[in-house]
């Protein structure tokens, strides 16, 4: 556990679509990558909504005869990976409820860092709360806005909450995306002959044929229904924090996000590494797979040659189940075994996009050395993680960081390496090639643009 830094969630919707339901399966399938843990469909037909949702992958939660259950034209879906609430189904999103103006479904990517206060607050005015995510929160505030248009409780009910959302909103007739003033995580629209569509990263838009129109801005209410679109800004911020953490390891390659491609992004960080480090060796090879593009990049401009040397089992499922422990060193074997033919006697650079406790760097550099490297370099394609995230990435807590209490020198006697470089903030941000004032980088640096 937290051997890799979790996302939480991906979100997909669908508006003007008779084949709602199955697109959105389609994209929240594009997206699994941000969340494995449940997965959920809401649909609606312009009366009725109707919801089906499951724990595990999207593949296993969801078959032909439970989408014939989910008639409409207007679909959202979530992925979730946990950092606020348990991994219950009864936590699994999008969350639909009934009240006083009819039917209402919300999903959400992001976490909220004021959901204690609020909670307690709308418990003691006779709020009963189904779930402990903070996304129920949000349904509550709207609830209780009571005698406005929805849109305007919408509102009211985001200028109370604080912390990292992209909201899927849906009524029986309407579909509402939102981000929040800091747009922490990415969401775009596109659009799939006459029917909208919102997605947490590009690729999911790939997928269905969907083209791609723009980010949801910032601080936008985006309301999508019969009428067409009508764009509402909730609210402005002179700062924007996008996550940094988006490029380096979570979304996927394929995708545009922050108006960027991510690999063409982490190719650059590689070039950058390489820049900033002068290695003699062999070979480079990646951690397979999120490190893919960081090293090419740092062999396209070290010149040394790219070669897989570790080979990643993608069939682990949440499911798995630990040997006995009389079985030795199994470690990071369940996930990657080496290529002893490429690696044998060779002095190789290994890239991985981050380092969070170091327990599986010390396993994999192990494992290297035992498959016949001569030296192993480990270099990271982003800086030491020295503070945990509050805005919807499930990390340790501060002292659990490795690079929060040691120095470089004795995380590289820990691991066993024959040197280890970490990527410099700045040329992190020289190689996203985006402002740097635009982006969070507290992970890096303890600097909370949210307090």
């Amino acid at each position: 556990m937290f051997n890799k830094l979790n996302e939480k969630c991906g979100v997909f919707g669908v508006f003007g679509h008779l084949e709602a339901a199955r697109l959105a399966y389609l994209g929240l399938y594009a997206l699994q990558h941000r969340g494995q843990e449940s997965a959920g469909i809401v649909t609606s037909d312009g009366r009725r909504m109707y919801s089906y949702l499951g724990m595990g992958l999207v593949a296993d939660i969801f078959n032909r005869d439970n989408l014939d259950k989910l008639p409409g034209y207007l679909a959202i879906g979530h992925n979730r990976y946990s950092t606020t609430g348990l991994s219950y189904l009864k936590n699994v999103q999008p969350l639909l409820i009934k009240y006083a103006k009819g039917q209402l479904a919300i999903a959400h990517n992001g976490n909220l860092i004021n959901t204690d206060m609020l909670r307690e607050q709308l418990e003691k005015e006779g709020s009963i709360f189904q779930s402990t995510s903070d996304t129920e929160v949000i349904l509550h505030l709207i609830a209780k806005a009571n005698g406005i248009p929805l849109e305007d409780a919408i509102i009211k009910s985001l200028r109370q909450i604080k912390g990292a959302y992209s909201l899927l909103l849906s009524t029986p007739d309407t579909m509402i995306a939102v981000r929040d003033p800091y747009g922490v995580r990415p969401l775009c629209l596109g659009k799939l002959g006459e029917a909208y569509v919102i997605a947490s990263e590009t690729c999911a838009l790939d997928l269905i044929n969907a083209k791609y129109i723009r980010d949801i801005e910032p601080g936008e209410l985006l309301i999508i229904n019969e009428k067409g679109l009508k764009s509402i800004k909730f609210a402005t911020q002179n700062k924007s924090a996008m996550c940094i953490f988006e490029f380096i390891y979570f979304s996927r390659p394929d995708s545009y996000i922050f108006g960027r491609n991510v690999h063409m992004i982490r190719r650059e960080y590689g070039k950058q590494l390489a820049l900033e480090t002068k290695i003699k060796a062999d070979l480079v090879i990646p951690v397979p797979d999120s490190a893919n593009s960081a090293a090419v990049g740092y062999a396209e401009q070290s010149g040394i040659p790219f070669e897989t040397g570790l080979i990643r089992n993608h069939y682990i499922g949440r499911t798995f189940i630990e040997p006995d422990q009389q079985i030795r060193d199994f470690g990071a074997k369940i996930k990657y075994n080496p290529v002893r033919e490429v690696l044998k006697n060779k002095k190789v650079i290994v890239i991985d996009d981050s380092i969070v406790r170091g327990t599986t760097s010390k396993k994999l550099v192990k494992m290297l050395y035992e498959a016949g490297a001569r030296q192993v370099h480990l270099c990271i394609s982003s800086p030491p993680i020295i503070g945990p995230c509050f805005y919807g990435i499930d990390t340790p807590t501060k002292k659990e960081l490795i690079a929060s209490s040691h120095t470089v020198k004795q995380i590289k006697e820990y691991l066993g390496v024959e040197s280890l470089h970490y990527l410099s903030r700045e040329g992190l941000l020289k190689a996203t090639k985006i402002a740097s004032a635009k982006f969070c980088c507290a992970c890096f640096n303890d600097e909370y643009p949210i307090k």
